[in-house]
């Protein structure tokens, strides 16, 4: 399986629904009828946006906390679901801490702005120490 696309999917399914506040439910199930994905990368896909959905006041709030300059309404939608899919991935336990801060920074750097992967390696470095 690649948790990789699992995490783009989540990512692109948790932005729209961030930008054009369309249900993300929708959203993720019209994602996964356009791509035939494998079981795998689709059950995970599930399994982040609906832990991200469920949990994004906490998310939020620990990413407040940690970057309280650059507050998660402030931020770009990008970042700010980034954020919120490796912090519920570190909160899960599912996958080592450092695999979701790489994982993480790999999409910053593939989606996000120039400054993005620095940004999202230090706010989960962070909370890597906590």
């Amino acid at each position: 399986m690649s948790r990789h696309d699992a995490r783009v999917l989540a990512l692109q399914t948790l932005y729209e629904a961030d930008t054009a506040h369309h249900p993300a439910d929708e959203v993720l199930n019209r994602h996964l009828a356009e791509v035939a994905w494998p079981a795998a990368v689709r059950q995970y896909a599930i399994e982040l946006v609906q832990g991200v959905m469920r949990e994004a006041t906490s998310l939020d709030q620990i990413i407040n906390a940690l970057a309280p300059k650059f507050p998660a309404e402030q931020l770009s939608a990008i970042d700010r679901n980034i954020l919120r899919i490796a912090l519920y991935e570190m909160r899960e336990g599912k996958v080592p801490v450092q695999v979701a801060i790489s994982e993480a920074v790999n999409v910053a750097k593939e989606f996000g702005s120039e400054t993005s992967s620095r940004f999202v390696n230090g706010v989960l470095g962070a909370a890597a120490n906590l």
